[in-house]
């Protein structure tokens, strides 16, 4: 019996490289299973594949060297992000005149995200997303700061000391207010909720979100850009260049191997390394420029234009260098015990519910640029709850922060062309050991704004197109879908521009309404997003014109998200309960659907299955949907209707 099915199983592998193999019944036989899933996961996972130019897919595994390589320039591109928050933030907690605090604030925001990172890549969504300082907090989290008055005088001992303790009392405020916050995130994901709303989310809505986050941030890229347009310029077109025109060019290296022992191999080194070969040159250019005097070494009398090229000088943050330990170890509490007051809660709840919507997007962009499938509603469930305990772990450090995931990080797939997940966990890696070395944190503090903006323009650029990539599902010969795009868009950007040139102009007579309203109202990213759904889900419209049909097909396998994919599907003609009912065994037919066995957990997985109870949560793989009496799937419509 043995050897007999050890033959038919050689006869099944070899027969799927022809699209057709025999196997036993699966459901029948569970040791059957074990041993042919292995072989039917390859090859639909290859099946499943989008027919993207990429080095390395989600699952890939690069070779170590490359792998280090790759994380870091993960690294350099979030560096900029993370960095700048604390700059942000440091005069609001009134640090801005120690240069060695705002360096340990910087080493445990390092640390945090690289924890939440690791932690997102292995048991949350499992796409290859960095996880960084959010911005959606910055606007709240300054709000609550302004309300304690201005800062305390620094010029003797005494009030060193009342200063010290009021800049103690503002991050103890954040931290507290960032804790429970983040809660309600646990709970939107650990329910279900964001997973209940997929239902309801198709290209319409996904479209404007995405390309929000790309055109919202480009204020910040002109803000770096413009401290030196000449070398912002010349970081951007070395991008295009390396990126675009060079990608195929392979650079003779020298390799060793022990078959062909010393030989040359041509490596693409333009394709794997555009954005670290031009910070790299920029930053040298930028270097040469401060030694020979060519950016002015002393800034205006004016504080808001310190003068054009003065930003782009390669020592202005070396006094960070100097004044950090060579070692820091961040822990929980490092600040004293967070307090707590509800303007503060409130402020940041508004703040997480933006980033929930962001964070979404992120994920279906991820997922497309990485050639992995689209996240279903248990990953994305799990990818909230992950966030939300990233922002405690990050109240709990006490970076003044959130976490998030990183949209130009994103867009940093798309360049690369290296979706591996585990380039990204060792991007992870870089970041806690950077955290800890405070000497290295500090060094990669002085890249100029001008080579961050250049980068920056071209990430937000690529984060905007994969926005309107999602376009091609939909049918764009519909007046409706016209309407509902441009008009998301556009809000998306005229509501947070004019509450930044009106501030104030928000009064309910509520200070806790007026910073809730005023926080998702500047988000440009919430605003597509909710008018999408809303006008999507309230304009009459067909699923094929909607683009729900070509969209899940595409992405999914199934034509509604409530289908279940399958790896294979057993045909009609010879099927039986078990192999020993009939003469010829059940046929597996090739299909288009996959299994995204991407967002299974990295262990676990047999009791996952097994344990019947897992089903019901919606953060666990088995979970499948929320069943509603009155709404039926597709799939249950075509078996009734065979049945009758």
């Amino acid at each position: 019996m043995n050897g007999s099915k050890t033959s038919s199983l050689e006869e099944k592998q070899r027969e799927m490289l022809e699209v057709k193999f025999v196997t036993p019944d699966l459901d029948e036989d569970p040791e059957a299973r074990l041993d042919v899933e292995p072989c039917i996961d390859h090859y639909s996972r290859m099946k499943a594949r989008p027919k993207l130019d990429l080095a390395y897919f989600v699952e890939d595994t690069p070779p170590w060297r490359l792998t280090i390589l790759l994380g870091l320039q993960h690294f350099m591109t979030s560096f900029g992000g993370n960095v700048s928050s604390v700059l942000i933030l440091a005069p609001y907690f009134c640090i801005d005149h120690d240069a060695a605090l705002k360096g340990q604030l910087i080493g445990t925001v390092f640390v945090v995200n690289g924890l939440v990172t690791i932690l997102q890549c292995t048991i949350g969504v499992r796409l290859p997303i960095i996880q960084g300082a959010s911005f959606a907090l910055l606007v709240p989290t300054i709000a609550i700061l302004q309300t304690r008055g201005e800062c305390l005088p620094v010029q003797t001992d005494e009030q060193k000391l009342a200063a010290g303790e009021d800049w103690l009392s503002r991050i103890r405020e954040i931290q507290g207010a960032i804790m429970v916050a983040s809660c309600v995130q646990v709970v939107v994901g650990a329910t279900g909720v964001v997973g209940l709303l997929m239902n309801f989310i198709g290209p319409l809505a996904i479209t404007p979100t995405i390309t929000l986050i790309g055109l919202s941030l480009h204020q910040t890229a002109a803000l770096k850009s413009g401290a030196h347009w000449g070398i912002s310029v010349l970081t951007t077109v070395l991008i295009i260049i390396f990126s675009q025109f060079l990608p195929e060019v392979g650079i003779p290296f020298c390799g060793y191997n022990s078959q062909k022992k010393c030989h040359v191999t041509r490596f693409k080194l333009f394709k794997v390394f555009p954005i670290i070969l031009a910070i790299a040159t920029g930053w040298l250019c930028c270097f040469i420029f401060t030694v020979t005097g060519v950016f002015p070494d002393v800034p205006n009398e004016n504080t808001t234009d310190p003068g054009y090229g003065y930003r782009a000088r390669t020592d202005l943050n070396s006094i960070v260098l100097e004044s950090s330990p060579w070692f820091y170890f961040p822990y929980p509490g490092q600040w004293g015990t967070p307090t707590l007051t509800l303007s503060s809660v409130l402020g940041i709840v508004a703040g997480t519910l933006a980033s929930i919507i962001e964070s979404v997007g992120d994920y279906y962009a991820c997922a497309r640029l990485s050639g992995a499938p689209a996240p279903p509603k248990h990953a994305i469930n799990r990818g909230i709850v992950l966030e939300g305990i990233g922002c405690i772990l990050a109240g709990a450090w006490g970076t003044g922060n959130g976490t998030t995931s990183y949209s130009e990080n994103v867009g940093a797939i798309g360049l690369t062309k290296v979706g591996s997940r585990v380039v990204v966990l060792a991007a992870g890696c870089i970041m806690v050991l950077l955290g800890l070395v405070s000497k290295l944190s500090a060094l990669f503090a002085s890249i100029p704004d001008p080579v961050v903006g250049g980068v920056l323009c071209v990430t937000f650029a690529m984060v905007t197109a994969v926005g309107l990539s999602n376009l091609q599902y939909i049918d764009l010969n519909s007046s409706r879908n016209l309407f509902i795009v441009g008009f998301s868009i556009l809000m998306g950007l005229v509501v947070p521009h004019y509450l930044q040139t009106n501030p104030g102009s928000i009064n309910t007579g509520s200070g806790e309404v007026d910073q809730v309203l005023t926080v998702i109202l500047s988000t440009g990213m919430f605003i597509g997003g909710f008018l999408g759904i809303l006008l999507d889900n309230t304009i009459p419209g067909t699923k094929e014109e909607r683009g729900f049909t070509a969209w899940r097909e595409h992405i999914t396998g199934t034509e509604n998200e409530n289908d279940e994919p399958t790896d294979v599907k057993v045909a009609e003609e010879g099927v039986s309960k078990h192999p020993s009912q009939t003469t010829n065994p059940p046929l597996v037919e090739e299909t288009t659907t996959s299994l995204p066995k991407c967002y299974d957990l990295p262990f676990g997985m047999r009791l996952v299955r097994r344990w019947t109870w897992c089903s019901y949560l919606p953060f666990s793989p088995t979970f499948k949907s929320y069943k509603c009496p009155c709404i039926k799937s597709d799939l249950e419509k075509k078996s009734e209707n065979n049945s009758s």
